[in-house]
């Protein structure tokens, strides 16, 4: 067996994905050729194209998509993947992260646009493999000033609890607030306690006088804006 690192340009011609990509298109490439470009280098013995289906088959889901969950030690677990290729490949998640997000600007999120509020924040939730509650803090134009995380767990009252939202909402001197929070699972059905949750906050928004405009549930590729949708508040 070749005790060399295979690279792109040792791999027979029909097989190579920069070769595939000038002729048909990036599109054509799949999955693992994608991250074959990315890699560059297979390990000894080991063309770049059969790492790449192993880091693949490592990641949550087998899916690419599954990248964003993984840290730059679960990376590097994986058999082929040095500190190099780690970074490579964590650095090309939060690229992607970035490109989707500056879609659209903070500047442009206005409370009334639940759609755009789901576009920007989407990237950076809907890959997390826990519930994260985020809190929007609103002017008096209803648009973003300020985004906190609040909490990383699940959406429930202790984890978003009206006092903590509205002591952070008080400090940071909102008119008008919107609470976000993703569902692991992709399905962003409302749960019977995010129900009740959100009639708490609500009920205490108009006793404070800073109201809650929405409650925003993200899961994967789709949202619920609960105010659109007919929930009370």
């Amino acid at each position: 067996m070749d005790e060399k690192n295979l690279t792109m340009k040792e791999i027979p011609t029909c097989e190579r994905p920069y070769e595939k990509c000038e002729q048909y298109g990036v599109g054509s490439l799949s999955d693992a050729e994608l991250l074959a470009v990315i890699i560059r280098t297979g390990r000894k013995g080991e063309r770049v194209t059969e790492l790449a289906l192993r880091v693949l088959d490592n990641i949550p889901g087998k899916k690419i998509g599954g990248l964003f969950q993984m840290t730059l030690n679960q990376l590097q677990s994986i058999r082929g993947i040095g500190r190099v290729k780690a970074i490579q490949l964590s650095c090309l998640t939060e690229i992607t992260k970035r490109m989707m997000s500056s879609a659209v600007s903070t500047q442009q999120l206005l409370c009334t646009e639940p759609e755009k509020i789901a576009v920007y924040f989407m990237p950076k939730m809907k890959f997390l493999e826990c519930e994260q509650v985020r809190l929007l803090i609103l002017n008096g134009r209803n648009a973003l000033v300020r985004d906190l995380e609040m909490s990383n767990g699940s959406f429930n009252s202790a984890l978003a609890s009206p006092r903590e939202i509205f002591y952070n909402a008080i400090k940071h001197g909102a008119v008008s607030i919107i609470v976000l929070h993703n569902h692991p699972s992709g399905d962003p059905t409302p749960s019977r306690e995010d129900i009740l949750v959100t009639k708490r906050l609500a009920d205490t928004g108009k006793m404070v006088g800073i109201p809650l405009l929405d409650h925003i549930i993200i899961g994967d590729n789709c949202y619920i804006s609960m105010k659109a949708s007919g929930y009370e508040f």
